[in-house]
């Protein structure tokens, strides 16, 4: 029931949160430039694992001018209290550098940190979302504690990875720390990669005893929509392990769209947005409907359907043409699903500029 209420949690994170790919990105999973009118040196600053005792952590996030005429740094917004922020506050010229520098308090006790900050520049669109990450700790940790998920001789802390939200036309890229726990260097190698992504570890060789980089890419696909796993197997030392998993959500990008464009848009109404199956039997079947009219313009289309539960399947959607209306169903496999009450999640990625994530419920007690 944890494992679901996180995953459930993470997928929904994933369709709400507004992020830097909103905008048009092509990065090296290092430096990112948005919409050709900004570059940044990263927007990602990754502490790594510090110590309580080291007191406020500080990093700077460089900001590069490449359009032809002055840009301003409106605001930045920080997403928690606990992490103050400063930034170039003079137009920055043509060519010309700025700086957004952001400071965590580290206070917040031994725990893993990942704060944000929305960064809000003329000339873009959407707002630039910067992260500041990393682990703190009580006490000094060995690597193998820090990095439980194995590949041989190399440490993952996780290899079920989170890259966050991809709009269509962009790129996303992040990398993680990743750990030599041997006493011989490490040649670090990836097949059978998902087409779309680029995958690599720096240094390589990985000294003994020490951590590197795994710097991921994953390119926007007008075949895939939704949540999607990426997955590549590490080849250590020539010896070839079981794949890990980076996953994004990908939707569509309407910020080069006109305003009549968005004004003659697909615009869904549903009729509701949850199904309650009520109290049944576990393995009882059942069909859960759902009616949406479109009021828009132009036709509406639901690329995919992604359903935090295993127990929810459903055939293709059919698209609803414009002043239309229609009822899909989704069949729900009650014998795979968890005795008491019952949430599923099922969200839908669309063409609709004005929602293009809706979130269906289905919901219901099994005895």
């Amino acid at each position: 029931m944890m494992r679901k209420l996180r995953y459930h949690a993470a997928i929904l994170m994933a369709a709400i949160i507004p992020v830097v790919c909103g905008a048009q990105v092509k990065t090296d999973g290092k430096s990112a430039v948005i919409e050709g009118v900004v570059e940044f040196d990263k927007t990602v600053w990754d502490f790594g694992e510090v110590r309580q005792d080291q007191g406020p952590l500080t990093c700077s996030f460089n900001v590069k001018n490449l359009s032809g005429e002055a840009i301003v740094i409106y605001n930045v917004v920080s997403s928690c209290g606990c992490t103050g922020v400063k930034w170039t506050r003079e137009p920055i010229m043509a060519g010309g550098t700025g700086r957004i520098t952001a400071t965590y308090s580290n206070d917040e006790g031994p725990y893993p940190f990942d704060k944000n900050l929305t960064a809000y520049i003329s000339g873009i669109k959407k707002p630039v979302i910067l992260r500041l990450r990393g682990i703190v700790l009580a006490k000094k940790t060995s690597n193998a504690e820090l990095y439980p998920q194995k590949k041989g001789p190399l440490g993952f802390r996780s290899t079920d990875i989170k890259l966050g939200n991809l709009s269509q036309g962009s790129q996303r890229g992040d990398w993680v720390s990743v750990a030599n726990l041997g006493d011989v260097p490490l040649n670090v190698t990836f097949s059978d990669i998902t087409p779309g992504m680029e995958i690599s570890v720096s240094p390589n060789p990985v000294p003994a005893g020490e951590t590197a980089r795994m710097t991921y890419v994953v390119t926007a696909d007008r075949k895939k929509w939704g949540k999607n796993y990426y997955y590549a197997s590490p080849v250590v030392n020539g010896k070839k392990y079981s794949p890990i998993g980076i996953w994004t959500f990908t939707k569509e990008d309407f910020s080069g769209w006109t305003k009549q464009q968005l004004a003659d848009g697909s615009h869904p109404d549903f009729e509701s947005s949850s199904y309650d199956f009520g109290e049944l039997r576990k393995g009882t079947p059942v069909k859960a409907s759902f009616t949406v009219k479109n009021l828009g313009g132009s036709p509406f289309v639901i690329y995919k359907a992604d359903a935090d539960s295993e127990a929810v399947r459903h055939g293709s959607v059919p698209t609803v043409p414009a002043g239309g209306k229609m009822t899909f169903t989704m069949d729900v496999d009650t014998g795979r699903l968890s005795q008491g009450d019952n949430d599923i999640v099922v969200i839908l990625t669309t063409n609709s500029p004005v929602r293009p994530i809706v979130n269906l419920h289905i919901s219901g007690k099994i005895i």
